[in-house]
């Protein structure tokens, strides 16, 4: 039998490697930003045009290479930094897989100008997969300069694979950013299409990452810096009150190289408990120096992942700066030692305008206040409690309140101008009448009268023969929150098992814990999760305005402008028309800068950037089995925002109402988009038995 194994060509070797190293220009740009750093570069230059599919370019003026090392850097396995064993262990610097110019040229057309300091001309090499079609001397600056042209020209099925250039560009700016972040002593440049995108002078880490994230970042910092034998953390944290929906501006870096670990950003996470309001990240950039020896970096193709010898004691330190550091700027919470809580001004509860309780004894007037302010101003030890004794007038003697007690008795007997008159007259304050909140109490029978009768809502107070007595009235609503606007019903599903629950006037709906809405049904009970419901409504809504392109949209009063990282400015460009279908509204204003003029109908005008930024976030964390179609994507995003934006409002039984009968007009109303369920029905025996055992 004839020999079948035989040793790949060198092309096709490189060919198969660069699937590994270059999966898209964002590789090319990441491993030739490193190399240009290796080189000791103090000025770097990135050149893109048509996101990197024409041209990736890097110019720097670091050292350069020999003729010799310029064609030796293009062959596999050809590095620097490695001689022996014991070198992989001690690895400080970027590209040193030996690999990544090789794998480059392998499927690009590469152009390489090169020169040393100490000579008087250059080398130029022009590369077409893997063969080197010219080597020639020229004249050129110190340093080195890489043009990637057309990547992938000789593997079409690669190319196609690429995305659009909006997602290709992101992914790019992800990679300069964290190159950019992890040298702030060397000046950076980026080019999109002839278009200065980024100009970034050397100097201190603060200034690039404001220069770099916004200017929003300048009053936001919090330095860290922990110093032990086995690791030290520098870097800066963000304020609590700066933490967004997007998890995009959260950066580690392990000995200068960037990083992504769950792990870790779980001890920052855990720093900040009881700080960050629900479903937002904290900015964090964040340096880990610690021996080589103890990670090992080649877990992942890219360097992304790593693994450290001791995680537990990782975490901890990590953790402890963090902690640390919000502590120092105080923005954790803290106990005031210093402040004198016994002589707090205590005001008194239902009070309208300046009446007072003289039946009140924790009553304390605005001359008690007003020494308490003045104590506090003065410096030294507060006043003591004999001081603002005598500050006080009299209070009224036991004669006093009897014979109050008596005049209000006799008020009672009065229609209620007369009470007015007769009180206004004699100089008495009149009770003011204050409805409770619906889920309010009434005062027991024996409570002490005040200066306001808290009634429930549906009765007032009327004068009788035995008192101030509630008398049922007209009942008072509570404010109506927002009604998302009716849609057409759908005709009744015959195959649909729950179409029974539409509402009617037997069937009224009543709202559980403001979270949950109870239905009787003739089979039994059926309840509906509110916010799963509103989710389902508005999504299949949100899914017919896509495929009509055109969607409602209210107008804001004043356009709100809204600043955005350059990742997240690059998403909100690739959904830019899939937003507009649902009708959002805005236009660019400046760098990075929209102004929001218009946001869907259904919206509550609240937040519009809060807003943005969830929706991006979303989308871009967007993960499953099946990849979804971009509008697909949007619309589940902007419905399940939305609805969790009004989840847990109390109802009126018409939004109630209006809710079930939406929900069932649905084509799919079991279910919210991504699986969860809307409905689970109890049936008649299964209550039955609850009661059986």
């Amino acid at each position: 039998m004839a020999d079948i194994i035989q040793l790949l060509p060198e092309y096709l070797a490189n060919q198969i490697a660069a699937g590994e190293v270059v999966q898209r220009p964002a590789s090319a740009v990441k491993e030739l930003l490193e190399n240009a750093v290796d080189a000791g570069a103090t000025q770097v230059q990135l050149i893109i045009k048509d996101a990197g599919k024409q041209l990736v370019q890097v110019v720097d003026n670091g050292q350069g290479m020999s003729p010799t090392d310029a064609r030796m850097s293009l062959e596999r396995h050809a590095t620097s930094k490695i001689r022996t064993t014991d070198d992989l262990f001690r690895i400080r610097t970027l590209g040193f897989r030996g690999e990544a110019l090789a794998s480059i040229a392998a499927v690009a057309q590469v152009e390489l100008r090169t020169k040393q300091r100490d000579q008087d001309t250059g080398t130029l090499l022009l590369v077409e997969g893997s063969q080197i079609t010219s080597q020639q001397p020229v004249a050129c600056p110190d340093g080195t300069s890489i043009s990637v042209k057309n990547l992938f020209f000789n593997v079409p099925a690669r190319r196609n694979f690429l995305k659009s250039n909006a997602v290709e560009m992101r992914h790019i700016l992800d990679e300069f950013q964290h190159v950019a972040l992890a040298n702030p002593q060397i000046s950076f440049s980026l080019f999109q299409n002839d278009l200065e995108v980024f100009n970034l002078p050397a100097g201190k880490l603060s200034q690039r990452i404001v220069a770099l994230l916004g200017n929003g970042y300048k009053e936001q910092l919090a330095q860290v810096e922990e110093v032990t034998p086995f690791l030290t953390v520098k870097g800066y944290i963000g304020k609590p009150e700066s933490a967004k929906k997007s998890r995009g501006d959260q950066f580690f870096f392990v000995n200068n190289r960037f990083i992504r670990s769950a792990y870790l950003n779980h001890a920052v996470l855990t720093a900040y408990e009881g700080l960050l309001p629900k479903d937002t990240h904290p900015f964090y950039v964040l340096f880990l120096d610690l021996d080589p020896k103890s990670i090992d970096i080649n877990v992942h193709p890219t360097k992304t992942e790593i693994k450290f010898e001791d995680e537990k004691t990782v975490y901890a330190i990590v953790r402890a700066a963090a902690k640390q550091s919000l502590g120092l700027h105080n923005m954790a919470p803290s106990l005031d030692f210093d402040g004198n809580v016994n002589f707090a001004p205590i005001q008194p509860l239902r009070l309208s305008g300046q009446e007072k309780n003289p039946f009140d004894d924790s009553y304390q007037p605005d001359a008690l206040a007003s020494a308490a302010r003045a104590a506090a101003k003065s410096p030294g030890r507060p006043a003591s409690a004999d001081a603002y004794e005598r500050q006080l007038p009299p209070r009224p003697t036991e004669q006093a309140k009897r014979e109050l007690e008596e005049f209000y008795k006799s008020l009672s007997q009065l229609s209620v101008p007369d009470v007015e008159h007769e009180a206004t007259a004699v100089g008495v304050p009149v009770p003011t009448i204050t409805p409770l909140a619906p889920d309010e109490d009434l005062p027991a029978e024996d409570a002490p009268l005040t200066g306001a009768l808290p009634l429930q809502a549906g009765f007032t107070a009327m004068p009788t023969a035995a008192g101030w007595q509630p008398t049922e009235t007209e009942p008072v609503s509570p404010p109506t929150p927002l009604v998302m606007p009716s849609a057409a019903a759908a005709p009744a599903s015959p195959e649909l098992p729950l179409r029974e629950s539409s509402t009617g006037p037997g069937n009224k709906v009543l709202q559980l814990h403001q979270q949950y809405l109870l239905v009787p049904v003739k089979s039994g009970m059926m309840l509906i999760d509110q916010v799963a419901a509103r989710e389902r409504i508005l999504y299949e809504q949100y899914t017919q305005s896509l495929e009509r392109e055109v969607s409602a949209s209210q107008t804001l009063l004043f356009p709100r402008t809204i600043t955005f990282t350059p990742q997240d400015f690059a998403i909100l460009r690739e959904v830019e028309d899939s937003l507009k279908a649902l009708g959002f509204r805005f236009t660019d204003f400046g760098k990075n800068t929209i102004a929001v003029e218009g946001i869907p109908a259904d919206v509550p005008a609240r937040d519009e950037k809060e807003l943005l930024e969830g929706l991006i976030e979303q989308f871009r964390t967007t993960a499953g089995p099946m990849k979804l179609d971009r509008r697909e994507q949007m619309a589940r995003a902007l419905a399940r925002r939305v609805a969790a934006s009004a989840g847990g409002a109390r109802l009126s039984e018409r939004e109630m109402t209006a809710i079930v009968d939406r929900l069932f007009a649905c084509s799919v109303p079991n279910y919210t988009p991504d699986g969860r369920r809307t409905i689970v029905m109890l049936e008649l025996g299964q209550l039955q038995e609850l009661f059986r055992k």
